[in-house]
């Protein structure tokens, strides 16, 4: 129906791309923001590290991308409109919360925007709510999963290093926090960039140029690439403003307390991205670090910045949905 439509899917696949791009650097504090305030690595050396990651995450596995092609509506229903609608939705939510320095979750936005524009273009009959429900029910525990992973992994390392010298745990954990960090940066690859993997895929699906096998949807490799490459780029602009969010407003860390939030962080998002179950990476990180910070005061949280953050949390798939909704009756006449 749309085969012949080529500079329209072009465009597709470039704000795709731009979507991927905004995702790496808004989310750039996910990675590295513990690793940059315990002073462990330099800004600059972490934002060139965890773009490497990202990349190469990104490379791996396709199971996030398949659920954002075939898991949240009937192919049917998503016209290049509504895929256009949604990823514009995605965006302007990204770059509101980078600049008032929230973190907030691209993952929360894009299904937002699926789904608002969907159901503005053919109802909810047209959305997969089971999978839906699967999805969102993930987006809501997993923040909670890693919170206490990192509480009961805080509480863990320091039993292991009690008897220690504080000079030689700091030394030792300064080494140790970059593997994590690097787990962490690979692991936010492997999951957020696969999400424009599944929209591109859902535009090729779309206009006829990707045939899918039941579930299953083969990403090209250009895709896989230019969705790393964007992620990569991304990554190396860095998002200043939510990495101070993230590594010194919600709570003080040490590279013990860094390790043990962002090794929590990453076994959920390697978890989730087997299972093929888009999660907020930011999400993740954020109940980590105040999992961490928790289990050494709980006055030490500071709980008026994860205050704000929890309202960035709920407002953003019905905040995504409402603009999606709006950007389908502007978009529509052009697609």
């Amino acid at each position: 129906m749309y085969a012949g439509f080529i500079p329209a899917l072009v465009f597709i696949v470039l704000l795709a791309l731009v979507f991927d791009y905004i995702n790496g650097f808004h989310d750039t504090a996910n990675a590295i923001a513990t690793v940059v305030s315990t002073g462990v690595l330099s800004a600059r050396n972490a934002i060139l590290m965890a773009a490497v990651l990202n990349f190469g995450g990104a490379l791996l596995g396709t199971q996030v991308a398949t659920t954002i092609a075939k898991g949240i509506a009937d192919s049917q229903y998503v016209v290049p409109a509504v895929i256009v609608a949604a990823l514009m939705a995605a965006i302007v939510w990204n770059l509101i919360t980078w600049w008032l320095g929230i973190p907030s979750s691209s993952s929360h936005a894009l299904v937002g925007g699926l789904a608002g524009a969907v159901v503005a273009q053919a109802g909810r009959r047209a959305l997969h709510t089971t999978k839906l429900e699967e999805v969102a029910t993930f987006l809501v525990v997993s923040p909670v999963v890693g919170f206490f992973i990192a509480m009961l992994l805080i509480i863990g390392i320091l039993w292991i290093v009690r008897r220690m010298a504080g000079h030689r745990v700091n030394f030792a954990f300064r080494k140790l926090q970059l593997v994590s960090a690097g787990a962490m940066a690979f692991t936010h690859g492997t999951n957020d960039a696969q999400k424009a993997m599944g929209v591109i895929a859902l535009a090729l699906i779309t206009y006829g140029k990707l045939t899918t096998h039941g579930t299953v949807v083969n990403v090209p490799v250009w895709v896989k690439l230019a969705c790393a490459i964007a992620m990569g780029f991304g990554t190396m602009s860095g998002g200043w403003k939510i990495i101070r969010t993230m590594g010194t407003k919600i709570v003080k860390l040490r590279p013990i307390h860094g390790f043990a939030a962002e090794t929590a962080a990453a076994i959920v998002l390697f978890t989730t991205a087997h299972l093929g179950i888009p999660v907020s990476t930011t999400h993740v990180i954020s109940g980590a670090i105040m999992g961490v910070g928790a289990s050494m005061n709980v006055s030490a949280v500071r709980w008026g910045v994860a205050g704000n953050i929890l309202v960035a949390w709920i407002l953003t798939i019905p905040v995504s949905a409402l603009l999606a909704a709006g950007f389908l009756k502007l978009v529509t006449p052009f697609f």
